[in-house]
């Protein structure tokens, strides 16, 4: 892959041979992001899960105390007294059955997140083959399957995110923006590496946290001392 002129400078500050402490890396990955927009942060962790066997998935969420700078659109399936609640409590599209075919149909994705209350999730059921693949399904360990739909809403406003193995079984999140300073994104990463070390499964043998990973939309990697965790 060929990078462009503005990717090969910030290239040039990162050192590939060092891992480096998380206040370092932080300050590095704003250095390193050149584009003209408010790039998001993200963070990559390698794992030593196994994501073949059930007792090895990771999958849940974490509130970032300082959001992700990202406006999120929430969906709510809910009925009866619930609509209300959801609508009262923020979200931007609240429904039942009538949104079925607007998603199936006609390919209506204008949301980043799914909020159902269990007596609704026979419905968004038959969206599994939509929604399962963008990782729009709601689950119960991500909370997003709830009565307390006011708390879930609020929540994933505030800047809850999930996090969960991809098929090479590592965690791919945002941590905030470019635009966040030091500090904030500190805080939004030590949260997220929190929760992630709380996940590891029983059955995880070796090492845990093969490498950490800190980069920008457009950015270099800069890889993080893993032994902090």
């Amino acid at each position: 892959m060929k990078h462009g002129k503005k990717y090969q400078e910030a290239a040039k500050l990162v050192d590939r041979t060092i891992q480096y402490d998380p206040a370092e890396a932080i300050a590095l990955v704003k250095k390193t992001a050149t584009a003209k927009f408010d790039e998001t942060v993200e963070v990559h962790i390698r794992t030593g899960c196994d994501g073949r066997h059930a007792e090895q998935q990771i999958r849940g969420a974490v509130v970032l105390p300082n959001g992700t700078g990202k406006t999120v659109k929430v969906l709510v399936f809910a009925k009866g007294d619930k609509v209300s609640e959801a609508e009262a409590a923020g979200a931007d599209y609240v429904g039942g059955d009538e949104l079925i075919p607007k998603i199936q149909n006609e390919g209506w994705l204008d949301f980043d997140v799914v909020v159902a209350t269990p007596d609704m999730m026979g419905v968004v059921g038959r969206l599994g083959k939509v929604l399962g693949p963008k990782g729009l399904m709601p689950n119960p360990k991500a909370g997003t399957v709830t009565m307390d739909v006011t708390k879930a809403v609020n929540d994933i406003k505030a800047g809850k995110i999930e996090y969960r193995l991809d098929k090479s079984n590592i965690v791919h999140v945002p941590v905030g923006k470019v635009s966040f300073d030091e500090a904030k994104l500190q805080e939004n990463f030590n949260a997220l590496m929190e929760a992630i070390v709380k996940a590891k499964p029983s059955a995880v043998k070796g090492q845990y946290l093969r490498s950490i990973t800190l980069t920008t939309t457009m950015g270099p990697g800069i890889k993080v001392n893993t032994a902090k965790f």
